[in-house]
């Protein structure tokens, strides 16, 4: 759920040098990728846009098209389409982890950031195309 505090004060108060530099790189690069502001969602996630999801089940929300978070271990880029759609580009970002929505990277100086600002601008169209919240799973957005 969006919050009113305030991403700036979040993001000068991330305490990791390296989370803290890339915080503010993802901040650039997410806002061009997304053409939206960033807008805290919970007390920790810098969201742009947002994207309505229904489940058969009959639960449904409201979650951030696009998002990411300095976590400790490393910044967590949040790809609600999943990492599968976009297997090819992430071949060529770098070094990083991934779980089913989400992408890991410890130091974005080892990103080819051209090609994560790709995967954020895909992610972003498909989930704001509409049809994607119609198209979600349950236990997952």
């Amino acid at each position: 759920m969006v919050t009113d505090a305030a991403v700036r004060e979040f993001l000068d108060g991330v305490d990791h040098p390296v989370r803290r530099r890339d915080a503010d790189t993802m901040l650039e690069l997410m806002t061009r990728a997304t053409g939206r502001p960033a807008e805290m969602w919970g007390r920790s996630i810098v969201g742009f846009g947002s994207y309505h999801y229904a489940y058969e089940s009959g639960r449904e929300g409201d979650a951030p098209a696009a998002a990411f978070s300095p976590r400790k271990a490393a910044t967590t880029v949040y790809l609600a389409d999943g990492i599968g759609a976009h297997a090819a580009m992430v071949e060529r970002l770098g070094p990083h982890t991934t779980g089913v929505g989400c992408l890991y990277l410890k130091n974005l100086d080892d990103i080819d950031l051209a090609t994560l600002e790709e995967i954020v601008a895909a992610s972003y169209r498909t989930v704001t195309s509409g049809t994607f919240g119609q198209r979600a799973r349950d236990g997952g957005g």
